[in-house]
């Protein structure tokens, strides 16, 4: 099971979402939905260094590590993948350096926390970022089918 991150951008009543334009990983089932900025930790890399540098690749913006709160974490387990589980690391800026920017493989966009566009995102995800967003911590686990379309068991607690 690999480290990644997933980091979100919060202003006000707002949260920076970023929409996948292409896979650079191999993980397509991610492409064209909304999700907030993060990846790989590479071999010798903390995972907050992994999720400043992921930021600043994918969005243009720089954050602070000791500016990233580590808000949850989650594993992810796919049936017939096992290349793609992987233990996801979350995280919240309240507090960077620039203007997120489109990239290669991200568009960001900014939404109002009632606004979120759950239907065009993974499906695990209304189910810990309301929690998140409510400044719970949270730690879970989610088993999705096959294509990773659906997940078919999940546990998500406060921690």
């Amino acid at each position: 099971m690999r480290d990644v991150t997933l980091c979100f951008l919060i202003k006000d009543n707002e949260i920076l979402l970023a929409v996948k334009k292409r896979s650079l990983s191999g993980f397509g089932a991610a492409v064209g939905k909304w999700n907030g900025v993060g990846g790989k930790v590479d071999e010798g890399e903390s995972i907050r260094a992994a999720a400043t540098r992921e930021i600043s690749e994918e969005i243009g913006v720089a954050v602070k590590e000791d500016d990233l709160e580590e808000v949850g974490n989650i594993k992810f387990h796919f049936k017939d993948k096992p290349d793609w589980d992987q233990h996801v690391h979350i995280f919240v800026a309240r507090s960077w350096n620039g203007e997120p920017a489109e990239s290669e493989e991200m568009l960001p966009k900014w939404h109002k926390h009632q606004d979120i566009p759950f239907d065009s995102m993974w499906a695990d995800d209304r189910h810990w970022l309301p929690l998140v967003l409510a400044g719970k911590k949270i730690e879970g686990e989610f088993h999705f089918n096959e294509d990773g379309s659906e997940f078919t068991d999940f546990n998500v607690r406060e921690i």
